[in-house]
């Protein structure tokens, strides 16, 4: 009687030495792995041989899901910023008929930080990586300034008169994003808050306290923006 192979079979995905969340569709498995490994090992030291040992998976299956890292990257950089571009897209249009431009504002930067802190392996800290700069990037590069644009818009919008006379939309646009931005740097230097939802409405608050409103309006604004969050997600 012939023995029986235990060898795997020609084809069969490798077994990872990093177990993968099975909830995630093969798509998100493989962008979960990349982003943990170009966190750790930076872009260019990654490769789609690397990510696919991650995921457990051939090489070549990879490729039915991207033509390469340079794609991974680019869907990444993309959902980072895509939810607050179709969440303010939402609630702009109401403002200022049914939101005010400060309970705007607090809501849209309370979801971008959110976003942001919700990335896979805080992919935002790749956002300088000179490649990022490269056209392949473009469509991610667009994205964050339609962004930045919301930002502008609902900054001038709700901003104290004396600061809305001494600084532009887009001047305006650029610091509140970048506040936004900053819980990138807290969740790499390991300084979020011991609940991290706190740190989104600190940011929120932030953005309305630079462009000049009172703490009283600023309240007012959180208490508005809890109920637009409230009926967006409940209507999505």
């Amino acid at each position: 009687m012939s023995s029986v192979s235990t060898s795997s079979k020609a084809g069969r995905p490798r077994a990872s030495v990093h177990k993968q969340n099975s909830a995630l569709s093969a798509r998100e498995q493989i962008l979960d792995a990349a982003a943990a490994l170009f966190s750790e090992t930076g872009f260019s030291g990654s490769s789609t041989r690397a990510i696919a040992d991650r995921v457990g998976i051939r090489q070549q299956s990879l490729y039915y899901h991207f033509a390469g890292k340079d794609e991974i990257l680019a869907e990444l950089l993309s959902g980072s910023v895509r939810p607050s571009i179709e969440f303010v897209q939402r609630i702009e249009a109401r403002v200022p008929d049914e939101i005010t431009p400060a309970g705007a504002l607090f809501a849209l930067a309370s979801i971008d930080a959110r976003t942001l802190r919700q990335t896979p392996h805080n992919i935002g800290t790749l956002y300088l990586l000179p490649e990022i700069q490269e056209s392949r990037y473009d469509a991610f590069r667009i994205e964050r300034e339609q962004l930045r644009a919301s930002y502008g818009r609902l900054g001038v919008a709700a901003a104290h008169p004396d600061v809305a006379a001494t600084m532009s939309e887009d001047r305006i646009g650029a610091i509140l994003i970048q506040l936004a931005e900053l819980v990138i740097r807290l969740r790499r230097d390991g300084g979020t808050a011991a609940t991290p939802e706190d740190d989104d409405t600190t940011i929120a608050a932030s953005c309305l306290r630079v462009l000049g409103l009172s703490s009283a309006e600023i309240a007012a604004a959180r208490e508005e923006a809890a109920a637009v969050t409230a009926l967006s997600a409940s209507t999505h």
